[in-house]
């Protein structure tokens, strides 16, 4: 307990000067023992009046996080009254996968075991209530995550920046598999509630569309940085209507019509990513995109005018925004319209303010990524920023024509182009800084993608190659390796300065220490081994290689290559069942759009694979596949710890970083991999002799790409042609869906918008396989493997995401640190 006498300090393993630690610094207030499990007494009966023995589980997480949210008031105000200020930054995203609050909260504010032992007297079991928690329904994939780990990192710094974006009710959706294939649910992660935010109705701002005007209502999320006492804030608009509820309407029994503009409201935050194969879903997505970015900028204009008045010609000298991915891009038009229709400033000067304001992250390299909006979607629905977009793609077509551009040289700048407004191409352009996000990321926008562009603006063109907290991601998600740096340091500064892990280097012969690494990995897999039979139900042998590829589900991510080599070991192992191999636990996590089909198709087929794998007695104990339902933030922090192996095989040149990534690396695994993303600047630190990379690299791919034949590798390369031939033999069963013929025919005959095998599968196959068969050597090596491992950890410091907030701070937003004392 915290009061108990300790002669050694947990976290360093050295002499604790403050042996009889009952009081706490959390935030700028003092929390003792007593306070806290008063003010949770207090908490469960004004909210729900029960004492603690009859209150449920997610009572007491409710409970417990609003005793905790209740001591960070003070400084949450005065962080937010210090950033006025000066100059800000501001975080546009549409998502933000912020995951778990609880823990992560104690972490930063560095009471997590002092709360743990204080609840334990309560009879509250602070991991228990953890779990209680759901995920934040805010975020899909790696953009969301990126963003989380932004915002902890600016908090940690101390940096003046707020994240803008939507509280989607039911979030991206819930997947559960039904006869191996995704069905999607709705995302109930509000369903008990929601403690960590806070409505704030005094804030709401307008949002007007041409047949519509809403409400966009604030709710606001502190972002607590690791011991300090500043709080940030995510400040995420929820839709809601102006006229909730027609009561003539409903008098007159159309009780449909009484509810209706309520609905058509609530449309807008009600779930991420709505599928738009359909008008009305594209509509709703251009809504969606149109409401946060509006009421953002409305929200920085209120609070501007409200201090400096109507000198909006300095605007920019005190706002630097974000524009993460294009989602948000319609936010360069609207700062205009703003600037012009309600502030009178006339067109070069809102022009000259908004690209001052503007910086852009672009985060893909395919082409059919690059996201366009058909114009007559602009004019039914925001017809005034239409009118802004098109007087900017004139004005810039002028300016193109002035500097001696040619007609065709300008269509392929213009930003609207055969009824299609590129919003990439406003956003380079409207911006003053575009930056990629990894090294060869940047290189390919600069040189291939975007190349007429970097031409013509090189100095606007900046890298900064993507980075993770390690907050999160290893202090909290895997406490025995974090105890055993901060013991071999002899300091938690690396916590802050990842860095310090290269000062470890020099253990990376020393056995003892290699063995205690190699003890935690084992208990991280044996903690995961129980979560996965738990959950999944399926049994796991601890002792095998953790092979993972957690990643959303997309064809250039491949995890059809890996369904493909696992396939192929099954069949040599039925062919010969003394196969020499280690033991395989193949883990897949990822969600497939609901709209795409063939990334469906690819769920359905590895799941497969593992119903076959899973019950063959020739192969259920030298193999196993575990596709885990609903992956999320919660289940990553299982699973990154327990990786032996992280799988990172995307086509050369089509990952523009990747987070995954350095999560794995974080907590000490090899990475298999192509020469792609970030995997390559993880090779450049960590050494190629300590990963596994194989693969063709883009400058082949290059050259082959126009004369790529995959039957050349389908009836050539041994195996190959049998695995594939599984998707229409007979082998697997699609149910009649079409799902496994159509992927068969992408290998092989391709389609009318891209050629046979457009991802490369079968021309990198041979090599994928002789890459894991180095694994299977490497791992027959205990100490040499474990080597491996701690040579991936200990050059991890570079992608700390602090490194990469303080490049932007510096180099982007010109704006410093702001600590509160």
């Amino acid at each position: 307990m915290a009061g108990e006498k300790r002669d050694v300090d947990r976290r360093t393993g050295r002499k604790n000067q403050s042996i009889y630690k009952t009081i706490w610094k959390i935030g700028g207030a003092m929390l003792n023992q007593e306070q806290l499990k008063s003010s949770v007494l207090r908490n469960l009966k004004a909210d729900y009046g029960k004492v603690i023995e009859n209150a449920t589980i997610y009572e007491k997480y409710h409970a417990v996080s609003k005793a905790i949210i209740e001591q960070l008031a003070d400084d949450w105000y005065r962080t937010g009254s210090t950033y006025e200020e000066g100059k800000q930054a501001y975080y546009l995203s549409a998502e933000f996968l912020m995951g778990r609050a609880l823990g992560n909260n104690l972490i930063n504010l560095d009471i997590y075991e002092d709360v743990r032992d204080t609840l334990k007297e309560l009879k509250i079991d602070l991991n228990f209530i953890e779990e209680a928690e759901e995920d934040a329904g805010l975020g899909n994939g790696g953009l969301g995550r990126l963003a989380a780990c932004f915002l902890d990192s600016c908090a940690t710094m101390n940096l003046p920046v707020t994240g803008y974006g939507i509280r989607y009710r039911y979030g991206l959706f819930r997947q559960r598999f039904e006869d191996g294939f995704q069905k999607e649910e709705g995302d109930h992660w509000m369903a008990h509630g929601d403690p960590w935010s806070v409505r704030r109705e005094e804030d709401e701002v307008l949002v007007q569309f041409k047949e519509a005007t809403v409400r966009a209502v604030p709710y606001d999320m502190p972002i607590i940085g690791y011991k300090t006492k500043n709080v940030n804030t995510l400040r995420l608009w929820q839709a809601e209507p102006i006229k909730d509820f027609d009561f003539q309407q409903f008098n007159n029994q159309e009780f449909d019509k009484a509810v209706r503009e309520k609905n058509r409201a609530e449309d807008i935050s009600r779930v991420l990513y709505p599928n738009d194969d359909k008008l009305q879903g594209k509509l709703l997505r251009l809504k969606q995109q149109y409401f946060f970015a509006s009421a953002s900028l409305q929200d920085m204009k209120k609070k501007y005018k409200g201090k400096y008045g109507n000198q909006f010609e300095s605007f920019h000298a005190y706002h630097a925004v974000q524009l993460n991915d294009t989602h948000p891009v319609v936010a360069i038009p609207e700062l205009m319209r703003l600037l012009m229709d309600e502030e009178g400033l006339d067109w070069e000067q809102a022009w000259e303010v908004t690209q001052k304001t503007f910086s852009y992250t672009n985060h893909t390299i395919l082409a059919e990524a690059l996201e366009q909006w058909d114009c007559k979607l602009f004019k039914r629905l925001l017809p005034r920023i239409y009118q802004v977009i098109r007087q900017i793609d004139k004005k810039f077509a002028l300016k193109l024509r002035d500097k001696g551009y040619g007609i065709e040289e300008i269509e392929k700048l213009r930003i609207i182009s055969n009824g299609s407004i590129k919003m990439a191409w406003l956003a380079i352009y409207g911006c003053h800084t575009t930056n990629g996000v990894a090294e060869l990321h940047t290189e390919i926008l600069k040189n291939h993608e975007l190349k007429e562009w970097y031409r013509l603006y090189p100095h606007r063109f900046q890298n900064k190659t993507n980075g993770i907290t390690p907050r999160r991601w290893l202090l909290l998600s895997n406490l025995e390796l974090s105890k055993l740096i901060t013991e071999l340091l002899g300091t938690e500064a690396w916590v802050t300065d990842l860095n310090k892990l290269k000062e470890l280097e020099k253990y990376r012969d020393d056995k003892a220490i290699l063995k205690k690494f190699a003890e935690i990995k084992m208990k991280k897999k044996k903690a995961l081994a129980a979560y996965i039979e738990k959950h999944e139900g399926i049994p796991v042998n601890t002792s095998s290689i953790f092979d993972i590829q957690i990643k959303r589900l997309h064809e250039y991510k491949r995890q059809l290559l890996n369904g493909f080599h696992i396939l192929d070991i099954y069949f040599r192992i039925k062919e010969d069942p003394k196969l020499d191999l280690i033991p395989r636990t193949f883990i897949f996590g990822a969600k497939a759009a609901p709209g795409y089909f063939r990334a469906k198709g690819i769920i359905k087929f590895i799941n497969e694979i593992g119903k076959k794998i899973n019950t063959d007695p020739d192969t259920k104990d030298k193999m196993k596949v575990v596709f885990v339902q609903n992956y999320r933030v919660s289940y990553g922090e299982k699973l990154f710890p327990a990786a032996d192996i992280s799988e990172q095989i995307s086509t050369a040149g089509k990952e523009a970083s990747g987070t995954g990534n350095m999560k794995f690396m974080l907590n000490g695994t090899p990475t298999l991999g192509t020469f792609d993303g970030a995997n390559v600047e993880i090779v450049a630190e960590a050494g190629e002799e300590n990963n596994f990379i194989f693969g063709a690299r883009i400058e082949e791919l290059e050259k082959i790409k126009n004369s790529y034949d995959p039957k050349t590798y389908y009836e050539n390369t041994p195996g190959l042609k049998r695995v594939v031939d599984s998707l229409v033999d007979g082998t697997f069963d699609d149910e009649g869906t079409g799902m496994f013929k159509e992927l068969y025919d992408s290998l092989l005959l391709g389609t009318n918008w891209h050629k046979a095998d457009n991802y490369f599968i079968l021309r990198d196959f041979a090599e994928y396989r002789e890459a894991h068969k180095e694994i299977d050597k490497a791992y027959r090596n205990p100490e040499e493997w474990s080597r491996k491992c701690w040579m991936n950890l200990v050059n991890a410091g570079k992608f700390s995401s602090d490194r990469t907030i303080k490049e932007y701070a510096d180099k982007i937003w010109y704006i410093k640190p702001k600590r509160i004392l």
